[in-house]
């Protein structure tokens, strides 16, 4: 199994640092058999974000996470590679290598046609990069011509138009710069390829059937290849979020195989649940798999396996993973709040005890606040009480998962109780709490519903999107969804209500419609278009009443109307309210606080649980 290179914004300056360190040693103490650290740019042209690893200067780091991971039986391979047009020349001031004077359709930007002298460059700058591997023990390194690198624009006939030797042979470039990797290597060490085998730009860009004549020449100097898919046309193809199948790429994966020449291939493409990956095994779809997510969300998914535990299970939502941001976040996940945070406080079930010690910690709500807190609380020993006034736990969760794309934060609600029920939490269902507590509490009680926000008046049934989750049916009519936060909910839902039939609007005062979606934006509209959802965006909604609502350009203020039966709310809700009773210095996470993500919630649920138990803050 594979830890893929991914971004991490975990370095100091372009350099690894003692967190890379910890997070990929915790993969590798896990079960993780091969880790892949963060692609590192050869060459001082490529600084594609600010903290983006430079291989010149990664010598020490690469030492120390193999001193890290082998203990654990893990090889490391060193990611390297360069980003060419799809780069950003804001850090390096200087235009951006290309293949040709094609402007990138990520960046805008035209980038530099590459002369013998930067052709030269960049092959000594792969080779001397893979030297600094070798000093640093790696065990090999592997070279990205995946969707965002400058070898996968070399080539495709998308990006490469040139002429000469390196635009008849479009491969001659890949094919010197792993000819020059390998005779650094030697023998002894492994060299892995992340290909691109289909663009999705079949009028000239890679396609599966180019991709294994490519597979054919270049497997003679290859020890593992790396089955991807994607280009700037088409970058959530590389890791698209739960609205595409998981293990989507076996198809792909297959047909490349057989052209390998026995070079081990490995499946990349959300595989995230175990079973997908050993069926992928079994049939004969590829020689190893990937499962980068998945390992995100828990370190320990092969040691867990292993022992015939469920691991934590991946949502597919790319909320906390995709950091490729300008802000520079770290990498982190949803499920997991102590993924990107290996050097901070302990992870879970970590040492300490309420500080009643014997007391029974009384956790009041079990949505996914409650549950995290609940499930550290056990796992440290303690002893917790968990009420929930519904009938079942998972609260939201529930209710997200109900969206299109998110039906595994099902999964996480299933995982999450099983593992209080695996940790002896004591859970009682119906009760609105606290009730009588001899301990600590934690208020984990959900949020409150918020008014429409503008007037409504007869002619119009209101909902929340919450109350469409939960089945609620709305009237007959069309329907306006109200999407002030640019987030799943809104979009989710007038997909689901377009597809039962119902006319549909999405209004929203962004200038595109999910303008928080991040990755998901681009195959959200495109899915919002093909199933007739009308998107009223730079809209702000002044009122609803007689079948019509009123909206008004953003921008000039003229107003217009909208045919409406039904306005559904996708706005967030209101803070939850302190039930009578609950005694001074209760700790709050989750919506009783103020609305929150579910990696939010959860990541406050074990805030919470940690102080209780005295864990030193960050």
């Amino acid at each position: 199994m594979l830890f893929g290179p991914h971004e991490t914004n975990l370095g100091r300056g372009r350099a690894l640092s003692a967190r890379h360190t910890a997070y990929y040693a915790r993969r590798a103490a896990g079960g993780c058999g091969v880790v892949v650290t963060e692609t590192a740019s050869v060459h001082d042209s490529d600084h594609p974000y600010e903290l983006a690893p430079l291989a010149a200067a990664c010598g020490p780091g690469w030492a120390e996470v193999v001193a890290a991971c082998r203990p654990h039986g893990a090889l490391v391979l060193a990611g390297l590679g360069h980003t060419g047009a799809q780069g950003s020349p804001a850090w390096t001031g200087a235009a951006l290598w290309g293949a040709s004077a094609v402007p990138d359709v990520v960046t805008g930007e035209v980038p530099a046609v590459m002369g013998r002298p930067e052709l030269e460059a960049l092959v000594a700058g792969f080779a001397a990069a893979a030297r600094t591997a070798v000093a640093a023990d790696a065990d090999g390194v592997e070279v990205d011509a995946g969707p965002r690198s400058l070898l996968r624009q070399f080539a495709s006939g998308l990006t490469n138009t040139r002429t000469d030797a390196h635009g008849t042979d479009r491969l001659r470039l890949p094919a010197e710069v792993l000819a020059a990797v390998r005779a650094e290597l030697g023998t002894g060490r492994v060299l892995s390829l992340r290909l691109s085998c289909d663009e999705e730009a079949p009028w000239a860009g890679i396609t599966p059937s180019s991709a294994v004549a490519a597979v054919a020449r270049l497997a003679p100097l290859l020890d593992l290849l790396v089955v991807v898919r994607g280009s700037g046309l088409a970058p959530s193809a590389y890791r698209p979020d739960g609205h595409v199948p998981q293990a989507f790429n076996r198809g792909l994966t297959r047909a490349v195989r057989a052209a390998a020449g026995g070079v081990p291939v490995v499946l990349q493409g959300s595989v995230v649940d175990p079973a997908a990956a050993q069926a992928a095994l079994d049939d004969g779809t590829a020689d190893a798999v990937e499962m980068t997510r998945a390992q995100i969300a828990d370190a320990a998914l092969v040691a867990r396996v292993r022992s015939g535990t469920a691991p934590r299970p991946c949502t597919l939502c790319n909320q906390a993973c995709q950091v490729r941001d300008v802000r520079n976040p770290a990498v982190g996940c949803t499920v997991d709040p102590a993924s990107g945070r290996e050097t901070g406080p302990p992870r879970s079930g970590g040492r300490g005890r309420p500080r009643r010690s014997g007391a029974v910690v009384q956790v009041v709500g079990g949505g996914p606040a409650g549950l995290e807190a609940a499930r550290v609380l056990a796992g440290a020993g303690a002893r917790v009480e968990l009420v929930e006034r519904a009938d079942r736990l998972g609260g939201r969760l529930a209710t997200v998962a109900a969206l299109p794309g998110r039906a595994r934060f099902a999964d996480l609600a299933g995982w999450l109780v099983a593992e209080c029920e695996r940790l002896g939490v004591r859970v009682r269902l119906g009760v609105a709490g606290p009730v009588r507590p001899d301990g600590p509490v934690l208020l984990a009680t959900g949020a409150r519903p918020r008014p429409a926000g503008v007037p409504v008046g007869p002619g119009v049934q209101v909902l929340t999107a919450a109350a469409v989750l939960d089945g609620t049916v709305p009237a007959p009519g069309p329907v306006v969804v109200h999407d002030p936060v640019g987030g799943p909910v809104g979009v989710g839902v007038a997909e689901l209500l377009a597809a039962a039939g119902r006319e549909v609007a999405l209004v929203a005062p962004h200038e595109v419609a999910g303008a928080r979606l991040g990755g998901d934006l681009a195959p959200a509209n495109a899915r919002l278009a093909r199933a007739g959802v009308r998107r009223e965006t730079a809209a702000v909604l002044r009122s609803a009443g007689g079948g019509r609502a009123r909206v008004a350009d953003r921008w000039s203020g003229a107003e217009r109307a909208l045919p409406c039966a039904v306005l559904v709310d996708a706005g967030p809700p209101l803070p939850g309210a302190v039930p009578p009773g609950a005694p001074p210095g209760l700790r709050a996470a989750g919506d009783v606080v103020t609305p929150r993500t579910v990696r939010e919630a959860v990541e406050e649920g074990r805030r919470a649980a940690g102080e209780l138990l005295g864990w030193p803050r960050r």
